[in-house]
This record gives C-alpha cells, sequence and structure tokens, in this order.
C-alpha cells in the first residue's frame, strides 16, 4: 500500500466511522401512561402524536413509545408506572390525573408531562404554573370551573325539569367540587340535584336506574376517565330513560349524546404531546411553564335532539362550535 492509499483509507474510516455509531444509537422511548383503555382514547393518542411530529418526532421512525392503560382501574397505575420507570424511558405523558400522580410517585428523576383538569400546584404534581421545579409539567384543562355552565345548557334547552341528575366518580379528586357547583347551579334555577355515584362501568348502569327512580329530568355528566372510556354506555342509557344529558367533552355527543361544553381532550393532548418532543430535544420539565388549555367548545346533537323531542333554542345553536346533524 502506497502513501496516497494509506491516507484515502484513514480519512474514509474517519467519516465512515460516526455515521455507523450514529446508526447503532437506538431510539428515544416515551412511556405513555392512561387511566383508561386504548379503543375509546384512539383519537387522543393521535392528536398526542401529532404534537410529536410537530416537534420532529415519528413513532417507529425516531421514537418508540410504550403504551400503559390502566382499562378503568385505578389501582393498576401504581405497578404500570413502575414497569414504564424501570424501562428507564426519556419522558412519561401522563394522560388522567390519578395517572399523573402514580407517576409523580414513580420517579422523582424521569421528566413527565401530565393533561389534568385539575390544579396541579394543589395536587402537589408542580410547584408553580410559572415555574414547575421538580419533573414534572404538563397541560392544565378547565373543568371545576365550568361545570355551572352544564346546568345553565340544561336549563336553556328544557326548563321545566324539576330535578337534575348529576353523575359523579367518587374517585375523582375533583368529586367533592364538582358536586359543590353544579347543586349551587340548580338551587339558582329554582331545581332540584339528584346526585349519583358510579366508580365503575356497572355503577353506571345502577346510577341511571336510581335517576329514573328519582325523577331527574334530566342529567349532567363531568370530565372523568372513566366517563370518557364509558361515553357509549352512557349514551345508550341516556337514549334508553329518555333522559336529556349534557357532557363535558364532545366524544360523548359524536357517539350520540345530546350536547357537551368542555375543554378541547385533543386539543390538550397534542399539547403534552409538544412538550414530550421539547423535552426529547433538550428542554426541562422545570422550565417549562404548565399552559392553561382554554379552549372551550360547545357541541349540539341535533339528530338526538329530534329523537327526544327536543328543540334547540336558536341563541344556542348560533352560539355552538359544532352541531351534528
Amino acid at each position: 500500500m502506497n502513501r496516497r492509499e494509506f491516507i484515502a483509507l484513514i480519512g474514509g474510516a474517519t467519516i465512515t466511522w460516526p455515521m455507523v455509531a450514529r446508526a447503532q444509537q437506538p431510539m428515544p422511548v416515551i412511556g405513555f401512561l392512561n387511566a383508561g383503555s386504548s379503543e375509546p382514547y384512539g383519537h387522543i393518542v393521535a392528536a398526542f402524536q401529532k404534537g410529536l411530529a410537530d416537534t420532529g418526532f415519528i413513532e417507529g421512525q425516531n421514537v418508540a413509545i410504550e403504551y400503559r392503560w390502566a382499562e378503568n382501574h385505578d389501582e393498576r397505575l401504581p405497578a404500570l408506572a413502575a414497569e414504564l420507570v424501570s424501562r428507564q424511558p426519556s419522558v412519561i405523558a401522563a394522560g388522567t390525573t390519578p395517572a399523573s400522580l402514580a407517576a409523580k410517585r414513580a420517579t422523582a428523576t424521569i421528566p413527565i408531562v401530565f393533561s389534568t383538569p385539575n390544579d396541579p400546584v394543589r395536587l402537589g404534581l408542580v410547584e408553580s404554573l410559572n415555574r414547575p421545579g421538580g419533573n414534572a409539567t404538563g397541560v392544565a384543562r378547565l373543568s371545576v370551573e365550568i361545570s355551572p355552565k352544564l346546568v345553565e345548557l340544561l336549563h336553556e334547552v328544557v326548563p321545566k325539569a324539576e330535578v337534575i341528575g348529576f353523575l359523579v366518580n367518587p374517585a375523582n379528586t375533583n368529586a367533592i367540587a364538582l358536586t359543590k357547583n353544579v347543586e349551587a347551579a340548580t338551587a339558582a334555577f329554582g331545581q332540584k340535584i339528584a346526585t349519583v355515584k358510579a366508580s365503575t362501568d356497572g355503577e353506571i348502569d345502577a346510577a341511571f336506574a336510581t335517576l329514573v327512580k328519582l325523577r331527574a329530568g334530566a342529567v349532567v355528566v363531568p370530565n372523568d376517565a372513566l366517563f370518557v372510556s364509558q361515553r357509549e354506555q352512557l349514551v345508550a342509557l341516556a337514549a334508553k330513560y329518555a333522559m336529556p344529558t349534557v357532557y363535558s367533552y364532545r366524544e360523548a355527543v359524536r357517539a350520540g349524546g345530546l350536547m357537551s361544553y368542555g375543554a378541547d381532550l385533543a386539543d390538550a393532548y397534542r399539547q403534552v404531546g409538544d412538550y414530550v418532543g421539547q423535552i426529547l430535544k433538550g428542554a426541562k420539565p422545570a422550565d417549562l411553564p404548565v399552559q392553561q388549555s382554554t379552549k372551550i367548545e360547545l357541541v349540539i346533537n341535533m339528530k338526538t335532539a329530534k329523537a327526544l323531542g327536543l328543540t334547540f333554542p336558536l341563541t344556542l345553536l348560533g352560539r355552538a362550535d359544532e352541531v351534528i346533524e
């Protein structure tokens, strides 16, 4: 080998070696933890992936995602969170309040991006909204604040309803605050409230049967991971008993529910995906302020209204963000 061939060989090695080394580096792993079930949350996972893609990360191409679903059994979350932590992901995306708390208890070092309808400071997820501190940040959605509006909307549609049913999951960390707000709103309209509780799909059936006995003329269903997952069951029960029902998430209306007023879940999960992508690029959770998901939407299902023999006031239709014919 002459001197020129030797130099060419060395030069080629210095160029090729870093490229081979980069090709052998494993993709970063994201842990995705949720209290619900995968099937009803499919569109929300897509929104999360959209947020990731906006920051340059595509599942299967340059990032891997480990999904863990509690299937509406919150007691499974600690074990699922511990399992994710053992995989040492680069970041954990925690949807729903129970999942966020489980992830926070499982690790103080792995970055966490949460989505919750609760006050993350009160929950202990962050030190403050502007300066989260620690290893967590995320998106806070409106929930308790807008619960009186659900009663107001029902009053516009079924003003003669004397008793308003309220379905609440006692395991929801917002249960007490939600109940107080709805009680105050019904009292303001001179109505009575019939509160029923459900923390499983079987209890949902029993709750609606109780509302029938209590002569509820309409029903309020607040935001809850169980209720989002079981939206088809809820919609079917509302139709069976001919009960006008307002939900706090549009997914129920698209499944055949009467109307909804609440935060856009898909948009919140897109924001979570964006923050996860920023962390994968080097940002620290402590430096990313908690985002306030303030996008509120009113969705109305005209087909369901017709089946119930209801007519929406024109003023209400004019305020709707979406009307399903």
